[in-house]
């Protein structure tokens, strides 16, 4: 028997794996649910730090990955993982391979991995990848580590959804002039130098922290790691954590925005409101186009109203 969207919702809040299992399922194929799923968990949203992980093919995202899971689960947090992978532009399937360098947290309870195919969608993500980040926030997991496709310069989506960015680099990847032009690394809170082992490895550090020092009065730090030995994991955890607190110290007394909510609701309620049938929804984009209401409280009365032509 089809299980109910608030049964659905109890089982999350539980953590039921089952229901957060159905509950991505639903979200990342749009089903008709998902408007009434992803409203049921609105204020539920805000206490996971996303991580994002992104780089070129072949930086040795996925291990690295892994091995991070590895150093949160040390100190005792829970983790979900969404790793994206490109679909076929012929087929649109895709392998979906990233979770098998992550078959050490098989037996893990407090690890849920998630492969979803990019289906298209350009900027190194899915279109459904906010989605399932909000549900495994409502879980209750600690961390929710993404995993972009293999990114270039211009696949930067990931700095609207992620809390911490985390730009993997290869050693030896480029010369000076990629790294003095690539725009990737401007959305970096950390730059990774991975397979640090790599004799190449300290002079690509170098050439980044040139590139980093006094760019807009801000210093991203450029750290080594060897993923496959787990060097390195240690100091990169800790620095995510220290840039995640302090996100949270700068918010301290504040309502923090609902940055998740937003991109979550992004698509959804721009599909919505190209309904010109409705009046509700024509009175609402209108609102929304006039300043008078927020892009979040839009998402909830969107969402609201979706609901209702649902039923």
């Amino acid at each position: 028997m089809p299980m109910s969207v608030q049964d659905l919702v109890i089982g999350l809040r539980a953590g039921n794996r089952a229901s957060l299992a159905r509950a991505i399922t639903i979200v990342e194929n749009g089903g008709p649910t998902t408007g009434e799923i992803l409203q049921a968990i609105s204020g539920d949203l805000g206490r996971a730090t996303v991580v994002g992980f992104t780089g070129a093919p072949g930086a040795g995202k996925s291990t690295l990955v892994g091995a991070f899971v590895k150093a949160l689960r040390q100190r005792g947090k829970s983790v979900g993982v969404i790793a994206v992978d490109p679909s076929s532009p012929l087929s649109g399937g895709a392998v979906l391979g990233d979770r098998i360098r992550m078959t050490d947290h098989a037996g893990d309870d407090q690890v849920f991995v998630r492969s979803l195919a990019s289906r298209g969608h350009l900027g190194g993500l899915s279109r459904s990848a906010s989605h399932v980040i909000d549900v495994m926030d409502a879980f209750g997991k600690d961390f929710i580590l993404l995993e972009t496709v293999g990114a270039g310069q211009s696949e930067v989506e990931v700095a609207d959804i992620a809390d911490v960015k985390i730009v993997v680099c290869a050693p030896g990847l480029g010369d000076d002039v990629q790294a003095i032009k690539a725009g990737i690394l401007e959305i970096a809170d950390i730059l990774v130098v991975n397979k640090a082992d790599n004799p190449l490895a300290e002079r690509t550090a170098r050439q980044l922290e040139a590139r980093t020092t006094g760019n807009s009065g801000k210093t991203v730090p450029v750290l080594k790691t060897i993923a496959l030995e787990g060097e390195g994991l240690d100091a990169l955890a800790d620095r995510v954590e220290t840039i995640a607190a302090l996100a949270d110290a700068s918010q301290k007394g504040k309502d923090r925005p609902r940055k998740l909510l937003k991109t979550a609701t992004m698509e959804y309620l721009a599909a919505i409101l190209e309904d010109d049938g409705n009046p509700a929804l024509q009175r609402l984009s209108a609102k929304l186009v006039r300043g008078e209401v927020t892009f979040e409280e839009a998402a909830r009365e969107a969402l609201s109203i979706a609901v209702r032509l649902e039923s």
